[in-house]
């Protein structure tokens, strides 16, 4: 099959197109015959030797397809041969075939492209893990998303919107960042770049929220800490402004807050499971009704995988970016969505 690896850390130079041998399904484990893949932050990271893979998972980059189970492993009774699935997966995207644990697999949602099933799985699957389940964001409590216009914000605000009724404030860069924001279900969209601070307390009447999304850390750390009401939580999915933080242990202890963090792709394929299931049950029938939408950005056929990285360091998208690797198939819909 063909794939695409990283010769070496570095700029988007050091991907480049490869022959090697196809994957073959292990027991519990599907192989997809990929029709497109999305790409992340992760990606990016891991091109630029930030972010190794864990041990058991392919080097290569890529961690959400979409396109037709090829074959299927010992015990695997889920997903058949012939099914259209998207999945979050491992490691290994960037190729023509992608093996992954079976119970990371969802259908493709009715009425959706390939391509449009593809962007997903990873946004989907940690927005879901860090405000649903880390965050514990309750019906009608408020949430700050830093970075509204990620990938995981977009997720996140309309999964917070849509299923918990809550008050959604997202910060975002530039005013069509913003629009966008308040488009998808922010009730408030802010400048990053100003005194967002200010306009969170201001907008709350000085009470804050109950729940902080952060990919920055730093000195962001202590003043989102400051913004939770009495037993918060503040997620932290990266560290992009610094790896370390010097924060006020006790108010966190006084005021009962929660400071946590979390890497999903080192997690058990039962943890990611679990968050499938609940995702085809919950936010599924939401994005076929239209009530949650996936935006992308922009395609590329995957020869052009080095135009879309330099599209993600120049942080220039808005929403998610996908790969075509069997361009006519990957824009097609389903011929069969399993229920």
């Amino acid at each position: 099959m063909r794939a695409i690896e990283i010769e070496r850390p570095g700029g988007p130079e050091v991907l480049r197109m490869t022959d090697m041998p196809r994957p073959r399904a292990k027991a519990g484990e599907v192989v997809i015959r990929v029709f497109a893949a999305g790409v992340n932050r992760p990606d990016i990271q891991q091109r630029r030797g930030l972010y190794p893979p864990p041990p058991d998972a392919s080097p290569l980059p890529g961690l959400d397809v979409a396109g037709l189970i090829e074959e299927v492993g010992e015990g695997v009774s889920s997903v058949k041969a012939g099914d259209s699935v998207c999945a979050l997966v491992n490691g290994g995207g960037y190729a023509e075939f992608c093996s992954v644990p079976a119970v990371q697999c969802m259908p493709v949602p009715s009425g959706l492209t390939f391509a449009e099933a593809a962007s997903l799985p990873e946004v989907f699957f940690t927005a879901w893990n860090n405000i649903i389940w880390l965050g514990r964001l309750a019906r009608r409590e408020a949430i700050l998303i830093q970075g509204g216009t990620s990938g995981v914000g977009l997720a996140g605000i309309q999964i917070a919107r849509q299923l918990r009724d809550a008050t959604v404030f997202a910060t975002a860069g530039t005013a069509q960042k913003r629009q966008v924001c308040l488009e998808v279900g922010a009730h408030y969209a802010i400048d990053y770049r100003g005194d967002w601070e200010s306009e969170v307390r201001s907008a709350t009447g000085g009470e804050g929220v109950d729940v902080v999304l952060d990919a920055q850390a730093g000195d962001y750390t202590q003043k989102q800490l400051d913004l939770l009401k009495s037993d918060g939580r503040l997620v932290l999915i990266a560290s992009h402004l610094g790896e370390s933080a010097e924060v006020n242990v006790r108010a966190i202890v006084r005021r009962r807050l929660t400071l946590t963090g979390s890497t999903l792709r080192p997690r058990p394929a039962s943890y990611k499971g679990a968050i499938a299931s609940e995702l085809v049950q919950h936010v599924w029938p939401l994005i076929e009704a239209g009530r949650i939408v996936t935006r992308i950005h922009a395609v590329f056929p995957w020869e052009q995988v080095r135009d879309a990285h330099e599209l993600l360091d120049r942080n220039a998208q808005i929403g998610k970016v996908v790969l075509l690797v069997d361009p006519q198939r990957a824009q097609s819909l389903p011929e069969r969505v399993r229920c």
